[in-house]
This record gives C-alpha cells, structure tokens and sequence, in this order.
C-alpha cells in the first residue's frame, strides 16, 4: 500500500487520460520506463463525462500503476533483483 500511496503521490503525471470527443470513448496510457511498452486500457465510467477522468484521475492512476507494476514483475523480473540490498546502520 505504501508503494501505491507513492506512486499517486510523486508520479501522477505518469498516467495520462485520452476522451476520444466523437465516440465518447476514455482510456488511460502508462508506459514503463524500462522498455517504453505503452499500456493502455479503457476507462468505463458509468456516464460518458469527459470530467469523469479529472475527477477520478488518482483512482484511475492506481489502476494504471497496478498494471505497469504487474508488466514489471512479468517482463522485467531482473530490474527487480537489481535494488539496492538494505544498508546495515
């Protein structure tokens, strides 16, 4: 949970919103910073608002971060095995 409650907190800007105006249509797009992939999936609100996207932009963010920390585990397991081990104080 701290990892996500970080991730909406200093990378919101990572997740961007689209509204397609003729079809009503809303996605989100993340990319992963390992290999550029843009991810990207529907947003379904129950109603075609356009201000659906601002006004719910950190639940849609969380979901975004969700699927880019999925493909991380997924396609980029040895990025992962790579942090830094913890330092003895």
């Amino acid at each position: 949970m701290k990892l996500h409650r970080h991730l909406a907190e200093a990378h919101l800007d990572l997740v961007a919103t689209e509204h397609d105006e003729a079809t009503g249509k809303m996605k989100y797009v993340i990319t992963c910073p390992v290999c550029g992939l843009k991810y990207q999936h529907a947003v379904k609100p129950r109603y075609k608002d356009p201000r659906f996207l601002d006004e719910y932009k950190a639940e849609i963010a969380l979901v975004a971060f969700d699927q880019l920390l999925y493909h991380l585990q997924e396609k980029h397991p040895e990025e992962n095995s790579n942090s830094h081990p913890p330092t003895s104080s």
